[in-house]
């Protein structure tokens, strides 16, 4: 019993403890131990290979992400860039400040930064543009080399001034489908393996499962907002580093506890909950 001079608030901790503690596991519970070697097998397989392919989704965010800002780190403007585009103009802008700023003339490059502002109308093009960048450009932007920007022709040249508006709304709903259906069968699964680990309080336990199911739901719908306000590429980054978390402390666990943990006499003898 606690002692008498225990405060009535804490006598009352101390009863509910007992009572939580008293409360038999649930028949439906078992730990990786008690499981038949063939089932924790095949659950070492599935970590392994859904470990595996999470490592290199990893590696293909970073990849397609990281660096649109000029920093080669994943960073939020990163995100922000990839869903709402670049405030800072269009491809061919930026190429003509940069590398290109010398191939033409100061009155060429006037009168193109000045057509691109205007919103490179094809009527334009065909009286001013065309000529300067037959002269000054198609020696190399011919099309011949893929690793060129194609300036033959207003069709392609269009693709280039076009304002950066990020991801369009029809790639994001088909990337979101596919999304929320592949990363909830991930999650499922290693959800369903983790339930047979043994984590104190049943509380945390639930949380660390239930966790990346928000997180996706909030990744997900981050994508559009980031459209409307920046801030939300802050989302995106969060809901990914939880869920990466969430999946790491899953897999971890299941691994350790599947193989090299020792099953406590309470969940043996099926005594506390």
């Amino acid at each position: 019993p606690p002692p008498l001079f225990e405060s009535s608030a804490a006598s009352d901790v101390y009863k509910r403890q007992s009572e939580m503690s008293n409360k038999p596991i649930h028949r439906l519970y078992r730990h990786f131990q008690e499981l038949p070697v063939s089932m924790r097998v095949l659950f070492t397989g599935t970590l392994l290979a859904i470990g595996m392919g999470y490592m290199f989704a990893l590696i293909y965010v970073y990849s397609s992400d990281a660096g649109r800002d000029g920093n080669p780190a994943l960073t939020v403007e990163d995100i922000v860039i990839a869903y709402s585009g670049s405030a800072e103009g269009t491809q061919l802008e930026a190429a003509l400040a940069g590398p290109m700023s010398g191939m033409l003339s100061e009155g060429d490059l006037v009168k193109i930064l000045r057509w691109v502002g205007s919103g490179a109308p094809k009527a334009d093009y065909e009286t001013e543009i065309q000529a300067i960048l037959d002269v000054s450009c198609l020696d190399c932007h011919d099309g011949s080399n893929p690793h060129l920007s194609n300036l033959d022709g207003y069709d392609n040249v269009k693709q280039l001034v076009a304002q950066d508006t990020g991801t369009d709304l029809h790639t994001l709903v088909r990337v979101s489908h596919i999304h929320l259906f592949g990363v909830t069968f991930i999650f499922f699964i290693m959800g369903f393996i983790f339930s047979h680990a043994w984590l104190r309080p049943v509380w945390l336990k639930s949380l660390v499962m239930f966790t990346p199911f928000v997180c996706i739901a909030a990744d997900v719908s981050s994508w559009y907002f980031t459209k409307l306000y920046a801030g939300f590429a802050w989302v995106v980054l969060i809901s990914g580093g939880l869920m990466g978390l969430s999946f790491a402390i899953m897999w971890c666990i299941s691994m350790y506890q599947m193989w090299f943990y020792r099953v406590p006499e309470k969940v043996r003898d099926r005594t506390l909950q």
